[in-house]
């Protein structure tokens, strides 16, 4: 792997005068030209498949099975998406209008925003670098990316290959840590996209408002999945343990915890055990598909809050510090207040807290800042509309998990505490995109 160079705080300021203008230089405003580099960026993952698959591996021990399945064959086709997409995306528009403004053309014109700022996560370092990279391209903007110092490899192979297949003037690469972002935030920019946690989103924010600039941000937070006793019981056991366990439960969709009757908790809880054996025949440590926590420090938050729970644990709990390994694990009658309950986990650890009915389950989701995602799990349509209809979620998915990011025409947001605006396909181009209103009255 590539060695994560940090770039030179004194030259942070000379790569946006760099991109700034690129800017305003127009050559953006060309659809062709923006085509162009989207082609490029699709050629960029298509090209170095290979060597993603082993940054990646290198970064979160990752399988190349899944990271195929959860983020790069999703970055290419966003590439590919936007550059479909965009002559019509950018089309001006003739909005609905009275009688009396007929004459005047009014006319909606969609303008980039300027020199945007993207600053990527670690759990999805690609993905959630590419889509957003290309709607901001699409838009027709010039891109600062700083992707995360926690996923070197991924972030020094961004470095190499941009300058290689985008011009340096649409975007450019800046990596660091706090420091290096520090000083990307005490600029001016026309958009910031920030993903992560909620700590550093709020450092964002604030920065971002001593310049009045728009912030979109993408958070996560504890997305709950509601369980009916009325489910298919090995579907749901399949598709949650998958959605928890992949990437080793550091996905911000990933459920974080389980309501589930209280009547129904051991008929679920021996299903997932099952479900567990029969993807992990030799047993998780020694398996080829199963990922690993990014860093020590992550490890050890996450043992910290699985060491204090007061639940029952039924699966898993098992540990190596050196290769950052945490079991598959899956705790009962989790109460409300156990450690478990107080932070999102972010890590291979599933807690099910057990509730009398739904309405229990609904009251405890509603005293909870909003999730990115709910999930429920039912065969009967009513249950699971009186679950997404008294909740408030970023998104909500019946009987899956996680595979609602990568549905195509969907928007891709939280609210509230999970974080505001949208972002993938034609919604990142929304996002990086100002409307222009306009009207041409008559000389006469």
């Amino acid at each position: 792997m590539g060695e994560l160079i940090f770039t030179p705080i004194d030259e942070i300021d000379k790569i946006r005068a760099t991109l700034k203008a690129g800017f305003q230089s127009g050559k953006l405003k060309s659809i062709a030209y923006r085509k162009t580099q989207l082609l490029q960026l699709a050629y960029l993952l298509k090209d170095n498949l290979n060597r993603f698959q082993d940054a990646l591996k290198s970064d979160l021990g990752r399988p190349e099975l899944e990271s195929n399945f959860l983020e790069l064959n999703s970055a290419i086709g966003e590439a590919m998406q936007s550059y479909n997409g965009v002559a019509k995306w950018a089309k001006p528009e003739s909005p609905p209008f009275s009688i009396v403004f007929a004459a005047m053309k009014p006319l909606v014109r969609k303008e980039p925003k300027g020199t945007v700022l993207i600053i990527s996560p670690f759990n999805l370092p690609v993905w959630l670098t590419i889509s957003p990279l290309a709607g901001a391209i699409a838009a027709g903007n010039t891109v600062l990316l700083k992707p995360s110092d926690l996923s070197p490899a991924c972030s020094a192979l961004f470095a190499e290959l941009i300058p290689q297949y985008i011009d340096r003037d649409v975007v450019q690469v800046v990596n660091g840590g706090v420091p290096e972002t520090t000083r990307l935030l005490e600029l001016q920019w026309d958009h910031i996209l920030y993903t992560g946690g909620t700590a550093v989103a709020k450092i964002v924010s604030a920065a971002a408002a001593r310049h009045l600039t728009p912030v979109s941000l993408e958070l996560g937070g504890k997305s709950p999945a509601v369980i009916d006793s009325n489910c298919d019981l090995k579907t749901t056991a399949n598709r949650l343990l998958w959605g928890k366990m992949s990437n080793a439960g550091q996905i911000c969709i990933s459920p974080d915890y389980v309501l589930v009757p209280r009547t129904f908790q051991d008929q679920l809880v021996n299903a997932l055990k099952e479900t567990h054996d029969r993807f992990y025949p030799e047993g998780p440590a020694t398996s080829e598909s199963f990922s690993r926590m990014v860093s020590s420090r992550h490890f050890a938050r996450v043992k910290g809050l699985l060491d204090n729970t007061k639940g029952t644990i039924v699966v898993g709990a098992e540990y190596n510090p050196h290769t950052k390994y945490i079991a598959p694990t899956i705790v009962k009658d989790v109460k409300l207040d156990d450690s478990l309950m107080s932070e999102e986990i972010f890590g291979p650890v599933l807690p099910i807290v057990p509730v009398d009915d739904v309405d229990e389950a609904i009251r405890i989701i509603n005293s909870r800042e909003d999730p990115l995602t709910l999930y429920v799990f039912s065969s009967v349509a009513a249950f699971k509309n009186k679950v997404f209809d008294n909740t408030r979620s970023g998104s909500c998915v019946g009987n899956d998990c996680v595979i609602i990011a990568g549905a195509e025409g969907l928007p891709f947001g939280g609210t509230g505490g999970s974080g505001y605006g949208y972002h993938t396909g034609k919604f990142s181009f929304d996002m990086f995109t100002h409307l222009r209103a306009s009207i041409d009255s008559p000389s006469w």
